[in-house]
Formats: C-alpha cells, structure tokens, sequence
C-alpha cells in the first residue's frame, strides 16, 4: 500500500509538468519559411525560402572559413536560404539577366565562390533538400549586381520588386551582402 500511494504521489507531481509542457508555447525556428512574392506584368512570381538569423556571428557568414563553407558540401554553391532548398514559381516566362527561363518551378542557388561577387544558379531541379545541387540540372548562371545594405541584415530576405512595364529586380540580402539581378517577363 505504500509503494501504491508513493506511485500515486509521483503521478500527481509529474502530470500537471507534463500537461504544462504540453501548452507551452513552441520556440519559433531558428530559420522561419518566407514567401516573396509579386505580380509583374501581370503575372505572378513567388519565392519560397527560408530566413537563417545572423545572431552574433556577423562577419563570419561569407568568405573562406565562413558559415556557408563550413555548413555546405557543396559549398560554393550555397542555398540562399535556409533547411529546405529556396524555390522559385512563375507563371510567365522571365528572362533574369539575359536567360531565358519558361514559366514553371525552379531551384534558386547563389555560388559566393567570391564574397563580393556572387552568381546566381538556376536549376531545373526541384523539391530537393536545400544540400542537394547537382551542376547537371542547372538552367544557366547569371552574375549579380552587388552593394553594401546600409545597415546588417538580421534577417536573410529575398524581395521581388516590380520596376514597370513587364520588369522587376529580383534581391537577396543578409548580413552586409545585397545582391539583385533584373529580370522581364516574356
């Protein structure tokens, strides 16, 4: 009877812990799913990606010995994001920086073999894991136009901004790195 009632007692003490762990809120992820997303031309463009945080360890994300070539095999070639691979939709087709890319899905990936001059990769590739490039499936590379955001970027994010008639820009910025590519609707 004893043993019985010291059960009883452990199971009144942990049930209001468990029911307590069960209600706290959830941390959010490190690295949040984003979505830009716009209309240009009238037609649609969205990326999906996610949004890694500097947190403290600025000046250590780019270049040799940095985030990106510590935490990626393939490293240069980088995910432009976070977990899953960023993905880019489109519903017309675009031309971004002189390649012709059909309308459809594709996987966007950035070589920052050089820091101050990034490339971006398009790949035919989709619904892979933000790790797995493979160079065979790529559409084309185009070259980035490059500058310095006038604050650090906390926050990794791709924008897409419509600059009118049928053309836009599409922008990555995180840390002290901004990089953007033009781009029209077919």
């Amino acid at each position: 009877m004893k043993r019985f009632l010291t059960c009883m007692g452990l199971v009144a003490l942990v049930l209001p812990l468990s029911a307590q762990n069960m209600n706290s809120p959830k941390k959010p992820p490190l690295s949040p799913p984003e979505i830009a997303t716009a209309s240009v031309g009238g037609h649609g463009i969205t990326i999906l990606y996610s949004s890694p945080r500097v947190r403290g360890r600025e000046g250590h994300i780019f270049g040799p010995g940095g985030l990106i070539q510590k935490t990626h095999k393939q490293y240069p070639i980088w995910r432009a994001g976070a977990n899953s691979a960023t993905t880019l939709k489109t519903d017309a087709g675009l031309t971004i920086g002189g390649l012709s890319v059909p309308q459809g899905t594709y996987t966007l990936f950035v070589d920052v073999a050089n820091p101050d001059q990034w490339t971006l990769v398009i790949s035919k590739d989709t619904g892979e894991w933000g790790l797995a490039y493979n160079a065979s499936d790529d559409l084309g590379r185009i070259p980035m136009h490059m500058s310095k955001p006038s604050h650090m970027v906390e926050d990794l994010v791709w924008t897409i901004t419509p600059v009118g008639h049928g053309k836009g820009r599409l922008t990555l910025a995180w840390e002290d790195h901004r990089a953007s590519v033009p781009f029209t609707v077919q």
